[in-house]
C-alpha cells in the first residue's frame, strides 16, 4: 500500500496541463471592466433595481436560507407563487423548483426512467442530462446529434419497458436548436415520453421569450417533460420541471434530487419571480437578445471563423486547439471583452472554441468594440 494515495492526482494535472486542459478559478470582481459576454445574463437583469430589490426583500423577511428541504419547512409562500407563474408563462400545468438546473434534469429523468427501460439521449446533450441516464440505470442509446432518424431506430427496436428521449432546445456549446416537432411525432408514435432540456432558451425563444418548447406548440402536451434553469435569462439561481400536475406530483414523490436536498434559498426564488415579472411586461426582451445573437454571428463571420447561426443567445466561435482558444479568450480580454472559452470535455476534440453569449443590453459601442476584438484574434492565430 502507498503511503500516498492521491500521488497520482498530480501526474494527472501534468498531463492536463500539457494538453492546454487546466482549469483555473479566476475570481470576478463587484465591478467589472470587462465586457460580459460570457455569462449567461441573456436579458441583462441579474443587477436589474426590481430584480434586487425583491432579492433584498426576501432576505429581510425569509432570511438568507431555506433552512430545510421542501417537503420539511423548506417550501416557502415564495416557492409556490413562483411556480405557479412560471408554469403559467411557459404554459404547463404546473411547474417545481429544484435548487439547481442541474438537478432538476436529475430528478425528472431519475424518477421516470429505471432499470428495464430505454433513455435515447442526443450525443450533444448538457452533462446534467449525461449524468441523469447514468444513474437512472435504464439502458442509454446515444444518437448523433440532431439525427431524428436514429432516434426513431432506437426507439423501433422494442424491448423496453418504458422510454424516454432526452434532449436540449438549445445546445449550449454550438446554440443550435433541436428538431422537436420532428422528435415529437417520433416519440409519439412509439408511445415513448420527450424530456427537453430548455434552459437556454428560456426567456430567449419563443413567443415573449416562452422557449423553444412553446415555440414548437409542445408545452401542453402530455408526452412531452420541460426542464430549464432560473440562472440565465432569469438572472438567479435554481432550477425548474414543468409538466402536468400528475408528473410533478410524483415528482414531489419519488424525486430523489428533490426530496434530499435543501430547498432552493427564498432570496433566489424572489428575485427569479421579480425578473419572470419583467420578461413579461417586456416581451421584446427576447427578441433583442436574439438579434444581438445574430449580430455577434455576423461580426464573427466577417473575421473569417466557423460560427454556428445562433437559435438563441449563444455565439459559437471555433478556434481549434485548447491552447489556441485560451490565448484567444486573453486577447479577447486584452480588448476589454470577456467570453467563454470551451474546451474538451465540454466539447470534441480539435474544436476548442469561445462562446460568445449575447444580451439583450448590449450596446452598438459595445459590438463595434467585439468586432475589433474578434478581428485580432483572427489574425493572430493567422
Amino acid at each position: 500500500m502507498t503511503d500516498a494515495p492521491l500521488a497520482w492526482l498530480a501526474d494527472n494535472a501534468s498531463a492536463r496541463q500539457s494538453a492546454g486542459l487546466r482549469r483555473t478559478l479566476r475570481a470576478r470582481q463587484p465591478h467589472e471592466v470587462l465586457i460580459d459576454l460570457a455569462s449567461n445574463d441573456y436579458l441583462g437583469l441579474t443587477r436589474h433595481p426590481a430584480v434586487v430589490a425583491a432579492g433584498v426583500d426576501a432576505l429581510r423577511v425569509w432570511g438568507a436560507g431555506s433552512t430545510a428541504s421542501r417537503l420539511v419547512v423548506g417550501s416557502t409562500a415564495l416557492h409556490a407563487s413562483f411556480e405557479a407563474a412560471l408554469a403559467e408563462f411557459i404554459g404547463c400545468q404546473a411547474a417545481l423548483v429544484f435548487s439547481s438546473g442541474y438537478l432538476a434534469n436529475l430528478g425528472a429523468v431519475t424518477a421516470l426512467i429505471g432499470d428495464g427501460d430505454l433513455i435515447v439521449s442526443d450525443a450533444l446533450s448538457h452533462a446534467s442530462l449525461v449524468d441523469a441516464c447514468r444513474l437512472s440505470r435504464a439502458r442509454v442509446v446515444v444518437t448523433p446529434h440532431r439525427d431524428v432518424a436514429s432516434v426513431d431506430t432506437a426507439l423501433a427496436a422494442g424491448q423496453w419497458r418504458r422510454a424516454l428521449v432526452v434532449t436540449d432546445s438549445v445546445f449550449s456549446a454550438d446554440g443550435d436548436l433541436a428538431p422537436l416537432g420532428e422528435l415529437h411525432r417520433v416519440v409519439r408514435r412509439h408511445g415513448a415520453v420527450l424530456l427537453i432540456d430548455d434552459a437556454h432558451a428560456t426567456g430567449v425563444v419563443g413567443p415573449g421569450g416562452r422557449g423553444a418548447v412553446a415555440a414548437a406548440g409542445l408545452t401542453d402536451k402530455p408526452d412531452v417533460v420541460i426542464t430549464t434553469t432560473l440562472s440565465k435569462s432569469l438572472g438567479s439561481q435554481g432550477g425548474a420541471v414543468l409538466g402536468s400536475r400528475a408528473l410533478i406530483a410524483h415528482l414531489v414523490d419519488t424525486a430523489r434530487a428533490f426530496i434530499f436536498d435543501t430547498g432552493l434559498t427564498p432570496v433566489a426564488v424572489a428575485t427569479a419571480a421579480a425578473a419572470l415579472e419583467l420578461v413579461v411586461a417586456d416581451p421584446a426582451l427576447a427578441q433583442r437578445a436574439r438579434d444581438n445573437a445574430t449580430r455577434l454571428h455576423e461580426l464573427a463571420a466577417a473575421a473569417g471563423f466557423e460560427t454556428t447561426v445562433p437559435a438563441a443567445a449563444v455565439v459559437s466561435v471555433v478556434i481549434g486547439q485548447p491552447e489556441a482558444a485560451l490565448a484567444s479568450a486573453d486577447l479577447m480580454a486584452a480588448h476589454g471583452l470577456r467570453v467563454g472559452c470551451f474546451r474538451p470535455p465540454s466539447v470534441p476534440a480539435g474544436t476548442s472554441r469561445l462562446r460568445l453569449t449575447a444580451r439583450a443590453d448590449l450596446t452598438d459601442a459595445e459590438m463595434a468594440l467585439v468586432g475589433t476584438g474578434l478581428r485580432a484574434v483572427a489574425a493572430a492565430i493567422g
